[in-house]
């Protein structure tokens, strides 16, 4: 048993969650040969309890490789093993884009739809839609790392230097682009913070008065996760979150990660075509 894999809350998780993994689909349970584990996502320690809201189920070989890249070096692969790892992580990070624009649409949103909705109003979950959105972008985001790190452990010597460069250059990029990612991801749930929700289990905060000044830096009374800060977004006469100007930069990171994408297609195609070469 290792320290990431939480006592607490499993039979919850696993529950919600239907026994699958939610990064393959993998079905497990007690008659199922398939095992699975929770995994954490997000602002979470290492040691010690979480919270079911930072809790994901993934089965026991996706669990594995998310936890043994760190450990990868000198990886001996073939021109041809190299090529299938190049295009399996160029999809998954392209699919992992699109869940970042999703969660990024759905989090400008919450602003005016809570605003909007009547209270007792149940026609749609917006805490549960967005902490299951959370929950599956990060793990989505962790999935891609462990894939670079398999990229970035490739030993290229007897490769040649024709597929050394370009693959540096690809995973250099990527790596790049999954920064970019994550930092839509963390403005996205500063939005959450400026709505005075937590942005891991999206309960109301205690102190939330505190935090109108912009200092309040008091933890989720339920998840105890500290909340993201948004000391550079407040109006300028201090009178709560700048919300606009919080979209506006969203948006234009969305912008950016367009272009680094499109950067990365070519360099990947170029690498690909070097790969394909006899």
């Amino acid at each position: 048993m290792t320290s990431r894999e939480r006592r607490d809350d499993r039979r919850v998780v696993f529950e919600r969650d239907e026994y699958a993994c939610r990064n393959c689909g993998a079905i497990g349970g007690d008659d199922e040969p398939t095992t699975v584990r929770t995994y954490p996502v997000g602002d979470v320690s290492l040691e010690g309890t979480a919270h079911e809201s930072s809790l994901v189920t993934v089965c026991e070989r996706c669990f594995t490789a998310l936890q043994e890249s760190d450990a990868l070096s000198n990886l001996s692969v073939d021109r041809d093993e190299l090529f299938r790892l190049v295009r399996e992580t160029t999809r998954t990070q392209g699919a992992t884009i699109s869940d970042v624009a999703s969660f990024a649409s759905l989090v400008t949103s919450l602003p005016t739809a809570l605003a909007e909705t009547e209270p007792g109003d149940e026609s749609r979950d917006y805490a549960a839609e967005y902490v299951e959105t959370r929950r599956d972008v990060l793990l989505a985001i962790d999935v891609v790392d462990t894939r670079l790190d398999r990229l970035g452990a490739v030993e290229t010597t007897d490769l040649g230097p024709e597929v050394a460069t370009p693959l540096e250059t690809v995973t250099e990029t990527a790596t790049t682009l999954q920064s970019d990612l994550r930092e839509v991801v963390e403005l996205g749930e500063t939005v959450v913070t400026g709505l005075d929700r937590c942005h891991g289990c999206f309960e109301p905060l205690e102190g939330a008065a505190a935090s109108e000044s912009g200092s309040g830096t008091r933890a989720c009374g339920t998840c105890a996760l500290e909340p993201r800060s948004t000391d550079d977004w407040r109006r300028s006469a201090g009178d709560g979150v700048a919300f606009e100007r919080l979209f506006s930069t969203i948006n234009d990171r969305l912008r950016g990660t367009s272009t680094t994408t499109e950067a990365l297609t070519d360099r990947t195609m170029a690498l690909a075509e070097t790969l394909l070469e006899e």
